[in-house]
């Protein structure tokens, strides 16, 4: 029997405090969806920008805005105004855009690794080698990659017999809250599930960390130390990218298999919102920051055009 609808709990234990909880995220989101949009059209219509980097850059930009969109309206319609239901199709639609968009982050984290690598070891030959089409085709793998990995997930999550209630103690459909209120046999979606993210995440976590260990046996093997310093300075904002990315997954993927009883339920689920979160905001901030041709950009249109004073 499938339900027609399922409800979605928030943060158990945690219900009183909901209104103080919407807070954060509500200033989080707001960030991200400006920081985000305010990217994305500086790579649109700065020239200056319209480089390999900055390509890769946009479609982060442009994960993280589908990324946190997909799950922030709904939990702070729960905070503030109880609505807690959502359909069935819904919530499937809501965890097929979660894990793609959080499979796609790691992907183009991985691209934006290799593009580094390719600046800093092969820099004569960078442009050459990351061309537009080039460019295209790899964000369109790394996007059919992903889908083609959790459409399955979710045709095996729809044919499952429910009986266990319809109550998610969550704030969005999380694949595994959804398979524990079915009554039948949930270990092809516990293998699969487990399959999917090491497949994703391991292949990515192992080219990033190769990437980065030829980067480091290059920039060591340069002479001057303002080559080192300035080649080291490229790759920090992905750095700390990748550190906004992976350090909350990485909590979420060991505790729920390691912390058992531990940890409690609510902690669990504010670690899994703020990963959905986390990388969204502090992306466009450190990019701004520790990008100097974007923050050239910014600082040029808030200060406006120069007016001439005639002789």
């Amino acid at each position: 029997m499938t339900p027609d609808s399922f409800i979605l709990n928030g943060i158990p234990g945690l219900e009183h405090m909901h209104l103080w909880i919407s807070f954060p995220f509500c200033t989080m989101y707001v960030v991200a969806v400006v920081g985000n949009c305010g990217l994305l059209c500086l790579i649109r219509y700065e020239d200056s920008l319209h480089r390999t980097m900055y390509y890769f850059l946009a479609m982060l930009s442009f994960t993280d805005l589908v990324m946190c969109t997909t799950t922030v309206p709904k939990a702070l319609c729960i905070f503030w105004f109880h609505l807690k239901e959502i359909s069935f199709d819904e919530c499937l639609v809501q965890m097929f855009f979660i894990y793609t968009s959080t499979g796609m982050e790691s992907g183009v984290l991985m691209l934006m690794a290799l593009d580094r690598y390719v600046a800093i070891c092969y820099p004569l030959r960078y442009s050459a080698i990351l061309t537009n089409p080039i460019i295209a085709k790899a964000g369109l793998a790394t996007f059919l990659r992903v889908a083609l990995l959790f459409i399955p997930l979710m045709f095996i999550t729809k044919k499952l017999p429910y009986c266990r209630g319809n109550i998610i103690y969550h704030t969005y459909c999380d694949h595994m809250s959804v398979a524990k209120l079915s009554c039948g046999n949930i270990k092809v979606n516990v293998i699969y599930g487990l399959m999917v993210a090491l497949l994703i995440g391991g292949f990515d976590i192992l080219c990033i960390t190769v990437s980065y260990t030829m980067i480091l046996r290059t920039v060591v093997s340069l002479s001057s130390a303002d080559a080192r310093q300035k080649a080291f300075s490229t790759c920090t904002a992905h750095i700390c990218a990748i550190v906004f990315s992976y350090s909350p997954a990485f909590f979420c993927f060991f505790s729920h298999r390691f912390g058992g009883h531990v940890i409690p339920a609510s902690c669990h689920i504010i670690v899994a919102n703020i990963y959905l979160l986390l990388p969204p905001t502090m992306n466009p901030v450190v990019y701004g920051v520790k990008t100097k041709q974007i923050r050239d950009c910014v600082i040029r249109i808030l200060s406006g055009p120069k007016i001439t004073k005639s002789p």
